[in-house]
């Protein structure tokens, strides 16, 4: 049987500024590349728009 651990992100998550909470689009980008080069894959996301700003959380799962 298969075991997985899972993972909850968020824009808090990443480092620098701009489109994200003050977050660039390439530190998001670059910040889940690094998860996914460790084995995590993205299984549910969700953006939301708060008060002008968008943000996002997800759930990333991998196999123990």
């Amino acid at each position: 049987m298969k075991k997985f651990e899972y993972k909850i992100v968020d824009t808090r998550d990443v480092e620098s500024a701009g489109l994200f909470k003050g977050r660039k689009r390439e530190d998001v980008e670059a910040h889940l590349n690094s998860l996914g080069a460790e084995g995590w894959e993205l299984v549910n996301v969700d953006f939301r728009e708060l008060e002008g700003r968008l943000e996002f959380a997800g759930v990333m799962k991998k196999q123990r």
